[in-house]
Order: structure tokens, then sequence, then C-alpha cells
């Protein structure tokens, strides 16, 4: 049986820019519950709140999921990816399919090289832990010598790499462009290792 917490959830999936007193009418609980529960919802960034105006007096807020609250609930994106990749590899010959993965990640860091300018290395790399969060990686960094680990602990494209082990370039060449430095890969999950990590050596300063 669903918990209530779910029933909630699943009901602003099928119902979005729901009321408090429509949620508990649909869950089965009283309002007060229900707030209590949207409360550790809303805590945890799952969903999200808007104010709406239904004629005269104050607005009323409305709930919707938030895109992490979309992302509970079953969905057949990761099978179509991996069919439209097979596809394309079928079509394309393999240096028009890695120059395809290039270009995109190219665009994608091309979206925060505004972010990057006037920042040394550590700064670079702390923004970067920050910007590969938004794209769904874990990653987490460290100092070794005159180098630098970076280490993606989670990594979204871990399911499709094990098919298409092609999207592993999309991020080293993110991680490159964001450090304005090449990024060497010394462990990769695909091969067995825990986690994938890269080294990069900062340039040196004229």
């Amino acid at each position: 049986m669903k918990s209530t917490r779910d029933r909630i959830l699943q009901t602003l999936l099928r119902q979005p820019g729901t009321t408090i007193n429509e949620l508990a009418e649909a869950v089965g609980i009283n309002p007060i519950s229900v707030r209590h529960h949207m409360t550790n919802l809303q805590a945890q960034g799952l969903v999200s709140t808007e104010e709406e105006r239904h004629g005269v007096g104050r607005p009323r807020l409305v709930y919707f999921l938030t895109e992490s609250g979309t992302e509970r609930f079953p969905t057949r994106y990761l099978r179509l990816t991996s069919r439209l990749l097979d596809q394309l590899k079928e079509s394309l010959p393999e240096p028009l399919v890695s120059k395809l993965f290039l270009e995109i990640a190219n665009n994608m860091a091309g979206d925060y090289a505004e972010q990057m300018k006037g920042l040394n290395m550590e700064e670079r790399l702390e923004l970067a832990k920050t910007l590969l969060a938004e794209e769904g990686f874990t990653v987490e960094w460290e100092k070794a010598g005159a180098q630098y680990k970076i280490h993606e602990i989670t990594c979204p494209y871990l399911q499709i790499g094990q098919n298409h082990p092609e999207v592993c370039t999309l991020d080293q060449t993110l991680i490159s462009r964001m450090l304005a430095v090449p990024a060497e890969k010394v462990q990769c999950i695909l091969s067995g290792d825990a986690h994938c990590t890269y080294v990069v050596q900062p340039e040196q300063e004229k």
C-alpha cells in the first residue's frame, strides 16, 4: 500500500496546481496533516508552490511537483535515449558521432563560460562542482601534490554509458572546458573502478 506521501505526490503528478484542501480530499486525510507533509516535501525539493488568484480576496497557494519530484516516477526516457543512440550510431560514421558528443559538451560548457572568468583553479573547481551538480553529477575534488583529482561520485549517464561509452566524453570535455586545462581520466566506473576520476594539472603562472 502506498504511503500518504506517495499518494500526495501521485495526486500532484496527475493534478498539478492543487490546493491543500483538494489534496486532503484526494488523499483522505485532514488539511493540517497534508500541510505537515507538504512542508517536508518542500524541504526535500520535491514540491513547489505558487500563488493563484481566484476571484476576489487573497490569492491561494497551489502546489506542483518540482523536476526532482517528477523524476521519482518511472519513465521510459532511458529506453528511448538508448534507442536514439543506437539509431544514431547505425546512421552516422563513428568520427561524426564522436564529434557530435564533443559539440554537445562544448555547448554545455559555453553556458558556464562567463561564470568562470577571472577565477583561479580552486575557485573554478568549486564552481564546477556546483554547476555539475545542476547537470546531475555528484563531484568531489582534492589537491594531490601539484595536481588536482576530481572524483565523480555519481553520474547521470551511468546506465546509458554501459551500452554507449561515447557519452563519457561529455563530462570529460565539460570538466576540461570549465577548468581551461586538459582533464585526464585515470579511473572509470565502466572499467570496474569505484567511480570515475580525472586529474588536472594547473597551468604554471608566468
